[in-house]
């Protein structure tokens, strides 16, 4: 068993600009809103808990989420808040979270293969080492503005950074598998006006924290229109 939670609290305004009549987590992916798809797969990976942050702007996100709640075998918790980042986000999701030992965050529009997403929970829930975090990685580069991974050894986390390197092969896929050691790094971030989540996985290397990477294979971000497609033939 093991706690989840989505990070829905975004504006999602590209895709609003370009026509979209339901709010991003409400955009359907394989015949489903992604946030319930999401939800499905969290479930399906033995979720003890599942939390979510959804924009305080979007109240038809809220809605269709509680109508989730009596057919579902796991406990959800949710929190409508806008917040200044997704660090932000992320720091705001823990309060409502609360887990125990480990814990997997994903955002809403992160798309990936159902087989892939079980692979990476259940070897981050039976890892035998007691790593810090096991970090979702992807080798497409899909994102506007992606998060290089540099990793040494077999899959062990050096360092993140914003540009290509020699030898570059990962990105992060915005999946953030990590102990509750993790939380005093995660307070000093927001203590010192930090932001980015790119930023508080910089620090949490520097604290020294033992971070594995996991690839996930081919992962994709719904930013645009067009990448709704995309994702529907991605995963057919």
């Amino acid at each position: 068993m093991i706690d989840f939670g989505i990070i829905a609290a975004g504006d999602g305004n590209r895709i609003k600009e370009e026509g979209s009549l339901l709010p991003k987590p409400l955009v359907e992916i394989e015949s489903q809103p992604m946030i319930g798809r999401l939800i499905g797969l969290m479930e399906q990976c033995g979720a003890n808990s599942i939390s979510v942050i959804v924009n305080s702007d979007m109240p038809d996100v809220l809605d269709y989420l509680k109508t989730l709640v009596p057919s579902m075998g796991c406990e959800l918790k949710l929190l409508s808040k806008k917040t200044p980042s997704s660090m932000h986000s992320f720091y705001e999701l823990l309060q409502v979270m609360k887990p125990e030992n480990k814990f997997v965050i994903t955002t809403v529009d992160t798309i990936f293969r159902r087989e892939d997403f079980k692979k990476y929970v259940d070897t981050f829930v039976n890892d035998p080492h007691d790593i810090d975090g096991l970090m979702g990685v992807t080798t497409y580069i899909d994102d506007e503005k992606p998060l290089y991974v540099e990793t040494e050894g077999h899959s062990r986390i050096v360092a993140y950074k914003d540009e290509p390197f020699k030898g570059v092969k990962y990105v992060s896929a915005g999946i953030y598998g990590l102990r509750t050691t993790a939380f005093p790094v995660l307070q000093e971030c927001i203590d010192n006006g930090v932001n980015r989540m790119r930023n508080f996985q910089r620090k949490l290397i520097e604290k020294g924290l033992n971070l594995d990477a996991f690839d996930l294979g081919k992962v994709l971000d719904v930013d645009h229109i067009a990448d709704i497609e995309k994702a529907n033939a991605f995963l057919v």
